[in-house]
C-alpha cells in the first residue's frame, strides 16, 4: 500500500487503519493478537485506540484496548511497522491540562511506548479553552511525547474556532 501525507503532520500513513476499540474488551488476548498479527502481515499501517476503552464494562476502568495493543507490541516487535494513535478526553477530567498530561503517560505505559505517533482530543471539552487544550499538547510535542495531534468528535464550528 503507498503512504500519503498526513495533513502537514510529518507522518505518512497507508489507508488501512485498524481501530483497536474491541481488544480487550468482546476480543481477548487470542483473538485480539491474530487480528494485530494479520493487519501487520497485511501491510496495515496505524492502529488507533483510546484511553477510554472499554471503561463502560463493568469491571473495567479504561486502557484495557491500549494493554492489549502494548502486550502485542511487545511480543511482535512490530513497533516500527505500525504507527499508533490514541486518544483523551473522554474520562474523567476532560480535556484539562494536568489531565491530558496524566492521561499521556498512562497511555504510554499501557502501550510500552515512548512516543505516540498521533494524539487525538477524543471529544471537544467546551468547558476548557481551546488556548489550554492546544497549549498541553504543544508541550507534548515539545517533549518529543507525541509527534502530531488531531481532533476527534469536534463540531466544524468548534474546529475552527480552534484554529
Amino acid at each position: 500500500m503507498t503512504a500519503k501525507a498526513l495533513g502537514r503532520s510529518g507522518l505518512s500513513i497507508r489507508p488501512f487503519v485498524l481501530g483497536g476499540n474491541v481488544f480487550g474488551m468482546t476480543a481477548g488476548r487470542d483473538a485480539s493478537f491474530a487480528i494485530l498479527d494479520r493487519f501487520a502481515e497485511r501491510g496495515g499501517g496505524m492502529i488507533d485506540t483510546a484511553d477510554v476503552y472499554s471503561a463502560w464494562v463493568p469491571g473495567h476502568k479504561g486502557g484495557e484496548s491500549e494493554n492489549m495493543i502494548g502486550a502485542w507490541l511487545k511480543q511482535s516487535g512490530a513497533r516500527d511497522q505500525v504507527l499508533i494513535a490514541t486518544k483523551v478526553g473522554m474520562m474523567p477530567g476532560g480535556l484539562r491540562p494536568d489531565r491530558i498530561r496524566e492521561a499521556v503517560q498512562g497511555s504510554l505505559d499501557r502501550l510500552g511506548i515512548d512516543t505516540i505517533d498521533l494524539y487525538f482530543a477524543h471529544k471537544d471539552d467546551p468547558d476548557v479553552p481551546h488556548g489550554e487544550v492546544l497549549g498541553a499538547f504543544a508541550e507534548l510535542i515539545d517533549a518529543g511525547t507525541v509527534r502530531a495531534i488531531g481532533a476527534s468528535n469536534y463540531s466544524a464550528g468548534r474546529l475552527a474556532e480552534a484554529l
